[in-house]
């Protein structure tokens, strides 16, 4: 799975000199937080977000409501957007979990995508959370169980597939990552249609060396 696959393709932009007011009627009326600001070519500037649109009080602390509106009036794209260089960008071959990893280290929401120096694209965090609902079959019914193991059982996968294997059944979503309260234990969550509640336990039971830890119909 790949940023390509996953992006916003051809995201709405703005050009450096749109008087900033506009930008943000844009921003609202598409219902969008981040707006790529681009230059000839589709060359990305700049980013516009919600955070950068909010004007510092400071500057206008002096100015009368006359003045005020005249100052706002003035701004553009150019004078409120993040700059391109403090902008974090990836390419449409970069796997989405390393832009997820991405997004977490700096802190942001959303990356532009760029290819050949051109905006051709901008992946978001509801993006990405979208991509996971999708990979843990949440569109459909089925029973969904959540089963602990230890990190260093060799095996201990291959036995749970295989428990599930033989009864004919087939696995609709799977996925795993370590216990964050304890990195000894490693949680395995798997998704299965056409099965009760009641059956499920039962198979999991069969399996050595897991705790099953939670099990729901969805």
């Amino acid at each position: 799975m790949f940023v390509r696959d996953y992006m916003t393709r051809h995201p709405m932009m703005a050009e450096p000199d749109m008087p900033a007011v506009d930008a943000q009627r844009l921003m609202a009326e598409a219902r969008i937080r981040r707006l790529p600001v681009v230059g000839d070519g589709k060359r990305l500037l700049g980013l516009v977000t919600r955070q950068s649109l909010l004007v510092d009080p400071g500057k206008m602390g002096s100015l009368n409501v006359w003045e005020i509106a005249g100052y706002l009036s003035r701004l553009t794209v150019k004078d409120v957007m993040i700059k391109t260089g403090d902008v974090v960008t990836v390419g449409p071959d970069l796997t989405i979990e390393e832009a997820a990893r991405i997004m977490v280290e700096k802190k942001v929401g959303s990356l532009p995508v760029i290819e050949s120096d051109i905006v051709v694209g901008i992946i978001t965090e509801t993006d990405l959370l979208a991509q996971m609902s999708a990979m843990m079959g949440l569109r459909s019914p089925g029973v969904r169980a959540t089963v602990r193991m230890p990190t260093d059982l060799v095996g201990g996968l291959a036995r749970l597939v295989d428990a599930i294997a033989a009864q004919g059944w087939g696995i609709n979503a799977l996925g795993g990552s370590v216990f964050p309260r304890n990195p000894d234990k490693w949680d395995v969550v798997l998704k299965i249609e056409g099965v009760t509640k009641t059956d499920m336990i039962a198979v999991l039971r069969q399996v050595q060396s897991e705790e099953i830890i939670d099990v729901r119909e969805i």
